[in-house]
């Protein structure tokens, strides 16, 4: 099974491909970020992570795509920005005809690191030790897409 995890933001949307078997082994393709800038208007950023997921989901033929779900931000408008990035990706797996599954930041953190309050930085050595890597993933937002990935297959694995 092919998964394609996304960890959404406005500015940073970072994406991770994956590979997994029924016992859950677990190999990296290829991971990355789709940056936008602060200066263009809402409606360009959530044009460019559509077309940026879109061109990963073209390159790649995910099987899957795996989401993290909106946390409760103290900020509102954190929460808000969040759920346009969200949609954005989520139109993109759709019309591409990829099942779409959501996961909150709690439970990938569980499923990766086995404590749902883990940090990034724990997030990031795990996937790195999962994914059999020489090098930490860069930029932590690649890292946490990975980590999606890898939820989605340990959740469900072989679809």
């Amino acid at each position: 099974m092919r998964v394609l995890g996304i960890d959404p933001g406005l500015n940073i949307t970072g994406f991770g491909v994956i590979e997994s078997d029924a016992f859950k082994n677990f190999q990296m393709i290829r991971f990355g970020v789709i940056r936008t800038d602060p200066k263009w208007s809402l409606p360009e950023r959530l044009y460019r992570i559509h077309h940026g997921v879109e061109e990963v989901i073209l390159s790649e033929h995910p099987d899957v795509l795996a989401i993290e779900d909106i946390f409760y931000a103290e900020n509102v408008k954190t929460a808000i920005v969040m759920g346009h990035a969200r949609g954005a990706v989520i139109v993109a797996g759709m019309r591409n005809n990829i099942p779409v599954f959501e996961y909150s930041p709690r439970e990938v953190k569980m499923s990766v690191v086995g404590n749902g309050a883990a940090a990034k930085t724990q997030v990031q050595f795990m996937v790195r030790s999962l994914l059999r890597l020489r090098e930490p993933v860069q930029p932590l937002d690649a890292s946490d897409a990975l980590a999606v990935a890898i939820c989605h297959s340990n959740r469900h694995p072989g679809k």
